[in-house]
C-alpha cells in the first residue's frame, strides 16, 4: 500500500502522495519557495491509518511553489425570460501549483 495524507489547504481539502503535483487555491508564496503543511487531517504510511481529532499532532508535508497560473474561463450568464434581461459575465480563478516533496515520517 502507498502511503498517503489527507491535507487541509485554505478550507480545501486534498490527499496528496509523496512526488504528486496539485493545485491549490493561489497561495502568498514565490515560485521555487519551500512550503510546509501542518493541518494533516489524516495520515497513512500503508500499513496503519492516523486519524487526527481535528488535526494529526507533530505531522507535517513539505511541498514546493512550482507556478502560479489561472484556470480556464467559466462563463456565467443570467436571463430572465420576457424581460429583455441578459448578463454575461466571465471568471477565471487563480490557482497556485505545488509538487509534494516529502510525506511525514
Amino acid at each position: 500500500m502507498e502511503s498517503y495524507a489527507i491535507v487541509d489547504l485554505d478550507g480545501c481539502q486534498c490527499k496528496v502522495t509523496a512526488d504528486s503535483t496539485i493545485r491549490v487555491p493561489r497561495m502568498a508564496a514565490e515560485v521555487g519557495a519551500e512550503v510546509s503543511f501542518d493541518k494533516v487531517m489524516l495520515w497513512s504510511d500503508g500499513k496503519a491509518v492516523h486519524v487526527g481529532t481535528p488535526y494529526v499532532e507533530g505531522k507535517a508535508v513539505q511541498a514546493e511553489v512550482v507556478r502560479h497560473g489561472k484556470t480556464s474561463k467559466i462563463i456565467v450568464f443570467k436571463k430572465k425570460r420576457r424581460k429583455d434581461y441578459r448578463r454575461t459575465k466571465g471568471h477565471r480563478q487563480d490557482f497556485t501549483e505545488i509538487r509534494i516533496k516529502a510525506l511525514p515520517k
